[in-house]
Order: C-alpha cells, then sequence, then structure tokens
C-alpha cells in the first residue's frame, strides 16, 4: 500500500509515518523541510503545484495533516498563517487529487476537536454534537480556532474528488510517549509538581493513544462504507482535574499544584501559547467508530496512561545512558 502524508512531519504524521513503514508500506511523507527518515521525504510548500504530485497517482491513501502549530499566541500574523496554512494546502491537495491517475482511493483530511463548543452536560458526537462559536462566555481566541476549524473544513467538502473517497477526522490530542509531544510535556509538568487541575478542572479532556490513533486510520481506510466526519477520540474523555490525577500517580509524580486561570494567562503569555489549549472543555466522543464496531485498545485513561508512562520512562532511561 501507498501512503502519501502531506505536513507528516510533525509528531502525529511521525506517529503514522512510522507505523505504516514498520508494516512495510511504501510511505511518502511531503514536508517544508525534507529530513533523512526511514521513509521517503518529498519537497512541498503547501501552497503551489510541484513535482509533488507525481507521488499521488495511483496511491492507496492520502492523509493531508498540513497546518501551522497552534501552540502559539494568537497574533494578527499567526491567525493569518494558522488558517492560510490549512486552507490552501487543503485546495491543493484537492485538486492534486482530482488531477491524479489512477485516483487515491482514500482521502483522509485532517480536521480537530477543537470545532465542537465548549460544553460540561453531553458529549459531542458526530450525529448531534454542538459546534462551537456561539458560547456567550468563549473568548475571542476560542471563536478564532473554531473559525478556522469552519474554513479548513469547509476548503474539504468542496473539493470534487468524485472517484475519491472523503473522510474527514475530527481528531482529539494524540498522545505518544515521543519527545516534545502533548504527552511527554504533561509528564515532565507534572514530575514538576505542576500537574495539578488547571483553573476549576471540571473542562473534559479527549484524547487518543497513539495505537488507537493508527488503527483508527487504517480502519478507515479499509471500511468504503464510511465517509464524511468522523471524530477520532476515546470513548471516555474525563475532566482535567481527574486526568491529571491520574497522570501523576501512573508516572509517580508528587501532588500537583493546582493553577488558577490568572495564572494559568500569566504562564501562557511567558510560553508564548493560549490558555484555550488547556481550558476549554473538548468532551467529545467516537460515535460512528463505536457504531461501525471499530476496536478501541486503549478506551480508557488508566491503562492508557500506564503504558504510555512505561514506555516514556524507557525511552528516557536509554537516552540517558546513551
Amino acid at each position: 500500500m501507498k501512503v502519501v502524508i502531506p505536513g507528516g512531519s510533525g509528531q502525529v504524521g511521525t506517529i503514522l509515518a512510522r507505523a505504516f513503514c514498520q508494516e512495510g508500506h511504501d510511505v511518502v511523507v511531503l514536508s517544508r523541510q525534507p529530513v533523512v527518515r526511514p521513509w521517503r521525504v518529498v519537497a512541498w510548500d503547501g501552497r503551489s503545484p510541484g513535482a509533488w504530485r507525481e507521488e499521488l497517482d495511483g496511491c492507496d491513501v492520502v492523509i493531508n495533516l498540513t497546518g501551522r502549530s497552534v501552540n502559539c499566541r494568537y497574533t494578527v500574523a499567526n491567525r493569518d498563517e494558522i488558517q492560510q496554512s490549512r486552507v490552501v494546502s487543503t485546495r491543493l491537495v484537492g485538486r492534486a487529487i482530482a488531477a491524479a491517475s489512477p485516483s487515491p482511493r482514500v482521502w483522509l483530511q485532517a480536521s480537530t476537536a477543537t470545532i465542537y463548543a465548549h460544553r460540561f452536560d453531553r458529549p459531542n458526537d458526530e450525529h448531534s454534537g454542538l459546534l462551537g462559536g456561539d458560547e456567550h462566555d468563549a473568548p475571542d481566541t476560542w471563536r478564532f480556532s473554531i473559525d478556522v476549524a469552519r474554513a479548513w473544513e469547509g476548503a474539504f467538502e468542496e473539493a470534487a474528488t468524485p472517484n475519491t473517497r472523503k473522510v474527514l477526522l475530527r481528531s482529539a490530542m494524540t498522545l505518544s510517549p515521543d519527545a516534545s509531544g502533548v504527552f511527554d510535556t504533561l509528564v515532565r509538568l507534572a514530575r514538576r509538581g505542576l500537574g495539578g487541575r488547571a483553573g476549576d478542572g471540571r473542562q473534559f479532556m479527549s484524547w487518543v493513544h497513539e495505537s488507537d490513533f493508527v488503527s483508527a486510520l487504517r480502519w478507515l481506510m479499509d471500511h468504503d462504507e464510511v465517509s464524511g466526519v468522523v471524530n477520532v477520540a476515546s470513548p471516555n474523555p474525563l475532566p482535567n482535574a481527574e486526568f491529571m490525577q491520574v497522570l501523576r500517580q501512573e508516572c509517580g509524580a508528587p501532588p500537583g499544584l493546582p493553577a488558577t486561570k490568572w495564572m494559568l494567562e500569566i504562564g501562557a503569555m511567558l510560553l508564548q501559547t493560549e490558555t484555550e489549549l488547556i481550558l476549554k472543555s473538548r468532551r467529545v466522543v467516537p460515535a460512528r467508530l463505536v457504531e461501525h464496531g471499530f476496536q478501541f485498545h486503549y478506551p480508557d485513561w488508566p491503562a492508557a496512561a500506564r503504558e504510555l508512562c512505561g514506555r516514556w520512562k524507557q525511552w528516557h532511561q536509554r537516552f540517558r545512558a546513551a
């Protein structure tokens, strides 16, 4: 199987490329900064046609992950780059897929679970979930994220690829022990005594173990009857306070200092990021995957945290010994 991953040089793309490469598939990552990897890396700029389009001819699947990181301050310049990097690249990939011969069998397009409303009362699934942006107490930065997600998805939906099945991935944070990933950051904070609840700790955290993320995408490739929006997340999101308590327990961290909202605002400014990544309640569940029979290896956070912490410790012990 040939898998082409535009924008696949980040954490999530590396997880996918590594897994598919280990299975013996032909993996091609399209990247602005080509580097040596166990898989092929082909140059592109995410904005203009080029020789990279030939990689889509006859490939089995395209997984478009392109988009500037949202882990930054939402300045005017960063807002423009965040949105344009997603919308322009998605339109570009759509045109390349439409022109490919033969056409790719399936296009899996990244989106985000952040598109759903900030809520505590019930989960957001693909059937009845509320899209965000209209919450009366939502900060401007939260509305910006919703606007980006809507424009991103709109570019995907507008793409005319009649010979290629299209699946829109509204994914939660994907957790792996990889250095500088979300899980690595959370563990390091917890081990320094900073892993307490954020704000009031009631906000839900949606997440997915890396093995389930890979398995879900592989499953979607094989199930031709599934198209459209699919939430890729564990079926059991949980409040921030509980999530962090389990993480501290599994990684052997001390009790964590809680952080009030104003403390988080100051910390976010110092770290050049936004508190939305911490304080927004992302209560998202994968109704369509479950309805169609997909089986999660790690549906619950304690078991997932235990496995991830075990590998995190092993990897860092080997790193220190090297």
